[in-house]
C-alpha cells in the first residue's frame, strides 16, 4: 500500500479529483495548507501598500492506494494539476505500513 500526497494550487482541486475518479480511485482527504517552494512566495499591492507573501495558500490531496496503482494515480494528478507555470506543486509517494477501516475493521488492502 502506498499513500500519495500532492501538494497543488485551490483552483486545481476540481480537476484533480475528477482525474482520480477517472483513474478509478475511491476517496481522498484534501487539507488546506500553505507553503513555497523555488517560488519563495510574492509580492502583492493592496490599498497602494507593497507587501511580500512568503507562505502561499496550497491544497494537500492525500490518497492511500494499492502499490499496483501508484502510476497511475501519480500521471492522474500530474496530468489535472500542470498549468506550466512556477507553483504548481508536488507529489510524494510514502509506504503505508497498516490500515484499518474503523467501521468493520478490515484492514490493510481491505481497508482502502
Amino acid at each position: 500500500m502506498k499513500l500519495v500526497m500532492a501538494i497543488i494550487k485551490p483552483f486545481k482541486l476540481d480537476a484533480v479529483r475528477e482525474a482520480l475518479t477517472g483513474a478509478g480511485i475511491e476517496g481522498l482527504t484534501v487539507t488546506e495548507v500553505k507553503g513555497y517552494g523555488r517560488q519563495k512566495g510574492h509580492t502583492e499591492i493592496y490599498r497602494g501598500a507593497e507587501y511580500s507573501v512568503s507562505f502561499l495558500p496550497k491544497l494537500k490531496v492525500e490518497v492511500a492506494i494499492s502499490s499496483e496503482a501508484v502510476d497511475a494515480t501519480v500521471s492522474a494528478i500530474t496530468e489535472a494539476a500542470k498549468t506550466g507555470t512556477i507553483g504548481d506543486g508536488k507529489i510524494f509517494v510514502l509506504p503505508v505500513e497498516h490500515a484499518v477501516r474503523i467501521r468493520t475493521g478490515e484492514s490493510d488492502s481491505d481497508a482502502l
